[in-house]
């Protein structure tokens, strides 16, 4: 979850995630879905999120972040319409997301977009988020991501450049690192991003796919010298 978002909802939570309220109020629904998100549970999380933007004035602006926070466990849980839906909502709502808050949202219903392959709203809402959240290198990594789908080999090496000065030893961008890599037909440098990925998450999903994809690349070429023949006396 956006971490602006998520820390703003937490401090509007009443109590520790495990003592939410039974009693119908405004806060019961904020606590119950960070207690689902805690849990891993995304699409009861975007449930609850929802439940407390529902019960909030148009106006208020902490309507936006619920909203956004939503949409954000709806793109957790693969729900990438009701993402988009809620996203939407939040980005209306006037005064309600600001500075960051604006621009991962923006990137949020990016993601949703790419996700329903809309690459032209993709880079549109990505293109936005720009101008707030453009030091985030997972805005760059997504950058990078979203501009192969659109077959865009210059914007995708430019972006995953950023991504990595900004975080070198990230395995989720030396993952992507990778694929940009290979999708410009640089083999052995896909081989040096993913080997490095695999070493950086060894246990985890990102090392798992990039064990996967060091599987599917040619096996590099060896070059065996033979020793040189004596000399004929």
């Amino acid at each position: 979850m956006n971490l602006l978002i998520a820390a703003a909802l937490a401090a509007a939570a009443p109590a520790p995630a495990h003592a939410c309220p039974d009693l119908i109020t405004a806060e019961a629904p904020i606590c119950r879905a960070i207690q689902a998100q805690a849990e891993g549970r995304d699409e009861a999380a975007a449930q609850s999120f929802e439940e407390a933007a529902n019960a909030s004035p148009d106006n208020d602006p902490a309507k936006a972040r619920m909203l956004a926070a939503a949409g954000n466990m709806w793109l957790s849980a693969g729900q990438a319409g009701k993402a988009a839906l809620a996203l939407d909502r939040a980005l209306a709502v006037p005064g309600g997301l600001v500075a960051e808050q604006h621009g991962e949202a923006l990137l949020d219903r990016a993601r949703a977009a790419e996700a329903q392959s809309d690459l032209k709203t993709a880079r549109a809402k990505l293109n936005e988020a720009a101008a707030s959240i453009s030091d985030d290198p997972f805005y760059w990594y997504f950058s990078a991501a979203l501009a192969v789908r659109e077959n865009d080999a210059a914007t995708a090496q430019s972006a995953i450049n950023k991504a990595l000065a900004m975080a070198p030893a990230d395995a989720s961008i030396l993952f992507e690192a990778g694929h940009v890599a290979h999708f410009t037909g640089d083999d052995v440098g896909a081989r040096s991003y993913w080997q490095r990925a695999l070493e950086r998450d060894p246990h985890g999903p990102i090392g798992k796919a990039a064990r996967e994809a060091l599987d599917l690349l040619p096996v590099p070429l060896t070059v065996k010298t033979e020793p040189a023949a004596p000399p004929n006396k």
